[in-house]
């Protein structure tokens, strides 16, 4: 799609973002997700940062005979971003009591013959499995990526947006890494920005010199708590809202997206808060109400299957 209908599609402030997850290389359910979504109606994907990711979205979308009206986006971060990270298991630590395995939204855990492993292409490091585990068995670990190494083939394999997570306390790891997607990428950039490393005021100085840096169509994701999606209530998605409406008297931007946290309620509080926003980012709770089906070998072949797949993914839309 060209610019002018991105434009145009953020400009209508009726978006949904489904997000695949910064993480996730799980591509052929990164296809299967696309193909669903798009079938229900969304026009906007959030995928891993690799040529791998984007192509089994744009399979999906192809899939779904939406290829034309969609839109792909594919984050980065600094290197300390906790969308970047991977969670794994000591084998000498775990009792093999499953908890982390009941509380894994991805389905990346699995019994391994005497303890549990994680699948770190499905991993997208939300944590959840480290709350759950009474035996400090699961750790983290970085998986830093070079964007001047990565983006450029990103480019060229057709892409609409390039978000930028900062979720960190280094300024100039921040400017730096910004530096380089404007200097590589000159169409829409996103900033997914929390208020776990940031105050209020922070925030504002942070996205003003980024904004001022460049003369790229400028998004804000406004995210509540990062990966804390997956309930459907006002409170799980209350942070996500109220982290937009600091965004939002900030004046920064016009683009606004509401996420972490995110649920098919979140629509429904902002405008109750009277926050005009572009749209709403759903990860964690779009992947969930859908998993079961879209696991499935044969998902995209099974009418059935797909048939109650879609009524749900609707919902949310």
């Amino acid at each position: 799609m060209s610019f002018d209908g991105f434009k145009a599609y953020l400009d209508n402030k009726e978006c949904v973002k489904i997000i695949c997850g910064a993480g996730n290389r799980d591509f052929s359910g990164i296809t299967n997700l696309c193909a669903l979504y798009s079938s229900a109606g969304c026009r906007f994907f959030d995928v891993n940062p690799s040529v791998k990711a984007i192509r089994a979205a744009k399979e999906g979308i192809i899939l779904s005979g939406r290829g034309k009206d969609c839109f792909i986006c594919v984050s980065l971060g600094t290197s300390d971003d906790p969308h970047f990270v991977k969670c794994r298991i000591d084998s000498s630590k775990c009792k093999s009591c499953g908890s982390c395995e009941k509380v894994c939204l991805q389905n990346a855990i699995k019994d391994g013959n005497g303890s549990f492993v994680v699948n770190t292409d499905k991993c997208i490091g939300c944590g959840r499995c480290i709350e759950a585990c009474k035996n400090d068995a699961v750790e983290t670990s970085p998986e830093p990526i070079s964007i001047s190494d990565v983006l450029p083939a990103l480019i060229n394999e057709g892409i609409d947006c390039v978000e930028y997570h900062i979720i960190t306390e280094d300024e100039n790891g921040i400017m730096e890494g910004w530096k380089t997607i404007t200097d590589l990428y000159k169409g829409p950039v996103s900033v997914c920005v929390d208020r776990s490393k940031f105050g209020n005021e922070r925030i504002q100085k942070c996205l003003k010199l980024m904004k001022n840096s460049c003369d790229n169509l400028f998004i804000v994701q406004a995210d509540g708590a990062p990966m804390s999606g997956g309930e459907d209530d006002y409170r799980t998605t209350l942070q996500a809202v109220a982290m937009a409406d600091i965004i939002d008297k900030t004046g920064i931007t016009p683009y606004i997206f509401i996420s972490g946290g995110t649920n098919s309620k979140t629509a429904e509080l902002a405008k109750l808060c009277g926050l005009d926003c572009t749209g709403v980012s759903i990860g964690s709770y779009a992947r969930k109400i859908v998993k079961e089906y879209i696991e499935t070998e044969d998902f995209l072949k099974n009418k059935e299957l797909f048939g109650r797949a879609l009524e749900r993914a609707k919902s949310i839309l």
